[in-house]
């Protein structure tokens, strides 16, 4: 018997889900209708901020929470490199450059210290700061919070690996001047591709909705010229056709009503890879922390075993991925702004080693234990024999 396939991430749409996703094709609004509201307020309600702005995709969100920032030409930005591109393509998308300051051990996060150190080599010309909290870990915001004041930046939080998750009492998403949200269907809801901006201020949300939607506005209230008549719509900067649908929205607005349940599930995957692999000596587990929102389980073994710890899982059908190269280190950005290997040695130590483990609500106790079984059992030789992944399941302890 084969076993079934693992991958790191999987979404979980259930049959409540199709029929509110069907409703929205049986009635009069596929898209601009009543869902795409009703969403952005439960969001927002969630995790008690003012405003919840929807974008097409998580990197769209980025792209509209860059440019409600202000970013330009001649600005930077300041970020992790252990994060997926879109966090500092966003910046290129407005016309800014990214940079990036190394990551701290303990957290896989934006270290603050270095990001000081990078406030002050580049004074002026860095206009924001984006931390993200990777893999759902809930990052301390207050030295962040500290550093834009002093420098007068913006405060974005990346926050895609993040909903669900806890900090200080209260939601991830409340913290920053803007945080970012996606809605992939790897992530701890989905709306099949989305993502979105929370906010408490107005003048961001306003700019927010303008770009997601070509910079038009058909709200009297902030027309500039006298309306001609009630068609009347202004083009008042230029913006971008970004727009979640309602189709997408139903998904996501059905899928918030368990979203508490997914954090909960994944916090328990989380604890059980835990004390299944807490004592393998040539392993690291990720940072815990009692907030952290689990859209990623990262391992880190030893770099000269990692490739074949990766084939050796794929053979028995537990298909994994890397999270992630070093962004600066992709070869773009290496040609672009010369960033070579040595850049930035703590996010380069962890990539060497990294593998994410399945991680996702519909994982059952026992895939844990077989891909944990699985892992002990390569560790345990060093090499990629084992007799069976299956055989050397482990067993849940009396």
């Amino acid at each position: 018997m084969k076993n079934k396939v693992l991958s790191y991430g999987r979404q979980w749409v259930d049959d409540d889900d199709i029929a509110e996703v069907v409703k929205i094709l049986k009635g009069d609004w596929l898209t601009q209708g009543p869902t795409v509201a009703a969403f952005e307020k439960t969001l927002a309600d969630y995790v008690g901020v003012k405003h919840a702005v929807t974008f097409a995709n998580g990197t769209a969100a980025l792209h509209g929470a860059m440019a409600a920032a202000g970013l330009g030409p001649g600005d930077r930005l300041l970020t992790t490199p252990m994060t997926f591109a879109a966090t500092a393509n966003a910046a290129l998308y407005a016309g800014a450059e990214p940079v990036f300051a190394d990551i701290a051990p303990e957290t896989l996060c934006l270290d603050p210290v270095k990001a000081e150190a990078k406030l002050k080599e580049l004074p002026r010309s860095i206009r924001a700061i984006a931390p993200v909290s990777f893999g759902g870990y809930p990052f301390a915001m207050e030295p962040f919070r500290r550093l834009a004041s002093e420098h007068g930046l913006v405060l974005i939080e990346d926050a895609c690996h993040a909903l669900g998750g806890d900090r200080g009492g209260h939601k991830i998403g409340f913290d920053a001047d803007m945080t970012v949200l996606s809605f992939h269907p790897v992530k701890h809801i989905t709306t099949a591709e989305g993502g979105a901006v929370l906010t408490q201020d107005d003048a961001y949300a306003h700019q927010l909705r303008l770009f997601r939607s070509h910079g038009i506005t058909r709200n009297p209230e902030d027309f500039e010229e006298a309306p001609e008549g009630p068609w009347h719509c202004e083009m008042q900067s230029l913006g971008y056709n970004y727009r979640l649908s309602d189709l997408n929205c139903a998904l996501g607005l059905n899928q918030m009503r368990r979203l508490d349940a997914f954090v909960k599930r994944r916090r328990e995957v989380a604890a059980l890879y835990r004390e299944r692999l807490s004592d393998v000596p040539s392993l690291t587990l990720p940072p815990a922390h009692d907030g952290h929102a689990y859209h990623l389980f990262p391992i880190q073994v030893e770099a000269v075993l990692r490739g074949a710890l990766f084939a050796h899982l794929a053979e028995n059908a537990i298909t994994l991925q890397v999270h992630y190269a070093p962004v600066p280190l992709h070869p773009y950005y290496k040609k672009r702004f010369g960033y070579r290997w040595g850049d930035f040695p703590e996010a380069e130590r962890f990539y060497r080693g990294a593998i994410s483990l399945p991680m996702f609500p519909l994982l059952e106790d026992a895939d844990v234990e077989r891909v944990a079984g699985c892992i002990r059992a390569f560790l345990a030789h060093g090499s990629p024999w084992t007799p069976s992944c299956s055989s050397q399941m482990m067993r849940p302890k009396a």
